[in-house]
């Protein structure tokens, strides 16, 4: 059986949302799931710190002169706020490019005041503001450093989604996986949440060099990984070091969490309906039911673990709540 998400009005259920879950330890083993531990699902920008680790194993961020704050922009799924859009440009600078070279797109920042300044200016957004802007900007490093011609990079058969592919195909032990095109234009694969967990309990063990620095890099710069009232921002700074989690589209999230018996676990989710509003209430349902959350963690977190609905005039008219059998 899932979790089940209750989305009240009053003391009324008005809406449930269906998520599945898995738990692995270090050795690959389940520790607990709910629902089906291999149901097949879209990585989406869950797949970013592997995607970033192709460019640093192959010495391309070293080369280039990326700082940790860069490291971590590689990870992200940011707002667009000007700390984001000024870590993107330093990046392309360092790689001698501009944003002509970017294959991600355009769209509006996600933060609502980066947005209207936008607006008020009559300001276009430009593929800086694309919260992709970080992984592109290192897809673009690994193709200077393999000094192949840079046009085209997000094609799967272009070098840079070679080496991601490979790196991804390390971590998660598949030998293959359905390709399909993600928001950013790069390739995303459909994976079994199982094998999510397990590229997340390697994220956050101590095995791979490349996944360390950029573990590292998420957890001392967590403002650079989303943003002003982002869940993964506020949950990688409220664990001290302790934990990442990186969210994708559709609903599909990893976590990776190293307990202080020095065990480390990979926990990969899914909303099934695709909706976000109630993953980060899931996430730390999860972690409390496995005590792998202090209270303390907890309280920095609150307003993620009790959701309540304010209607226009501050009523609270409704919330979210958890059910975990």
């Amino acid at each position: 059986m899932g979790i089940m998400c209750k989305v009240l009005r009053g003391e009324f259920i008005e809406s449930m949302h269906v998520a599945y879950a898995v738990v692995v330890d270090g050795e690959g083993q389940i520790v607990k799931n709910w629902g089906d531990p291999y149901y097949l699902t879209c990585i989406r920008s869950s797949l970013k710190p592997f995607q970033a680790s192709a460019s640093v194993v192959e010495g391309a961020t070293e080369a280039a002169g990326f700082t940790t704050e860069e490291l971590a922009l590689m990870c992200a799924s940011h707002n667009g706020e000007d700390i984001h859009i000024t870590t993107a440009q330093h990046m392309l600078e360092k790689l001698g490019f501009d944003i002509s070279y970017y294959e991600c797109g355009s769209h509006a920042p996600y933060d609502k005041k980066s947005k209207l300044e936008l607006i008020k200016n009559t300001i276009e957004p430009t593929p800086l503001h694309n919260n992709c802007s970080g992984k592109h900007a290192g897809m673009l490093c690994l193709s200077k450093h393999l000094k192949v011609d840079p046009k085209g990079y997000t094609n799967s058969e272009h070098p840079v989604q070679k080496a991601i592919m490979a790196q991804a195909k390390k971590y998660s032990e598949l030998d293959d996986f359905p390709l399909a095109i993600d928001g950013c234009s790069a390739p995303t694969p459909f994976m079994p949440l199982y094998n999510i967990a397990l590229m997340f309990q390697k994220f956050a063990g101590r095995t791979y060099p490349e996944l360390a620095v950029l573990y590292d890099a998420m957890t001392s710069n967590p403002y650079l990984i989303a943003g002003k009232n982002r869940f993964d921002t506020d949950f990688i700074e409220a664990m001290k070091g302790r934990a990442v989690t990186k969210v994708g589209g559709e609903a599909v999230r990893g976590l990776g969490i190293r307990k202080k018996d020095g065990e480390v676990y990979g926990i990969a989710l899914k909303i099934l309906d695709g909706n976000q509003r109630c993953s980060p209430q899931v996430t730390i349902a999860i972690l409390k039911e496995l005590d792998l959350i202090s209270k303390n963690e907890m309280d920095s977190l609150n307003k993620y673990s009790k959701t309540t609905f304010k209607n226009h005039r501050k009523l609270n008219v409704g919330s979210i709540e958890v059910e975990i059998l």
